[in-house]
C-alpha cells in the first residue's frame, strides 16, 4: 500500500513531562526515541559499567521513573507519554 505510514512514522503527541526533556511535539516515535537518546548522551546518563542501563536525572525521571532502568524497558516507559 503506497502512502501508508507505519507506527514509527506517524506523528504522536507528547506529555508535558516528555516535552520538558525533548522539546515540543508532535513528532514521530522514531524522532522521540532519537531525541531521548540525545538527551541521555548529552547528560551522561548511561551507566559507566553497563551502557544498557540508564540512570535518569530529575527531568528524565519524571518520564521513566527515578530508578535505574534498562534501555529496553525505557522505550516502554517513554511510550506511556505518547498519545
Amino acid at each position: 500500500m503506497a502512502g501508508t505510514t507505519n507506527a514509527l512514522q506517524k506523528p504522536v503527541n507528547l506529555s508535558g513531562a516528555l516535552e520538558a526533556v525533548i522539546g515540543k511535539g508532535p513528532m514521530t516515535r522514531a524522532e522521540v526515541t532519537a531525541k531521548v537518546w540525545d538527551y541521555i548522551k548529552a547528560n551522561g546518563l548511561q551507566d559507566a559499567k553497563d551502557k544498557r542501563q540508564i540512570n535518569p536525572d530529575a527531568k528524565l525521571g519524571a518520564v521513566i521513573g527515578n530508578e535505574q532502568i534498562s534501555m529496553f524497558k525505557m522505550t516502554a516507559a517513554v511510550s506511556k507519554h505518547l498519545s
